[in-house]
């Protein structure tokens, strides 16, 4: 017997942060995303969202996930998580950032028809913005 199939129709990614303020500030202030839901409404934020149109992210204070969930208190920040975001006007956007982040990958145009480059949050999450540029090149790995 096959499993169901799944119809899934968003991904959010969730991420553990020493300091849900900062990671506000960050992707608000440097990245341009618009804030969402906190809580509390006040700070200190225990959780925060932000969302660029169908894009959000979710940040969660480690210290109070660990709590109700301890084996999160052995996870590293930034761990194996990275996240791909295809942007608009990929040129303007590394320009308008690179003098206020960490790029850990230079912008380039990639053989798969993406020109990217990656950069590290405040906890160390690795994001790559990309923009659709070609087609593949056939032949290249």
């Amino acid at each position: 017997m096959s499993p169901q199939k799944l119809s899934a129709t968003k991904v959010t990614p969730n991420l553990l942060v020493s300091n849900v303020e900062r990671s506000l500030a960050f992707y608000e202030n440097v990245l341009g995303f618009s804030r969402g839901m906190t809580v509390p409404e006040q700070s200190p934020f225990v959780f925060a969202s932000v969302a660029s149109g169908p894009v959000e992210v979710f940040f969660n204070d480690r210290s109070t996930v660990t709590k109700e969930s301890p084996q999160m208190s052995a996870l590293a920040f930034g761990g194996g998580n990275t996240m791909f975001i295809e942007v608009t006007d990929v040129d303007g956007f590394h320009e308008a950032i690179m003098s206020r982040v960490k790029v850990t990958m230079p912008l380039v145009t990639q053989w798969y028809g993406l020109r990217e480059f990656a950069i590290e949050d405040p906890d160390g999450y690795v994001i790559t913005f990309a923009e659709r540029i070609g087609t593949p090149q056939s032949g290249t790995p």
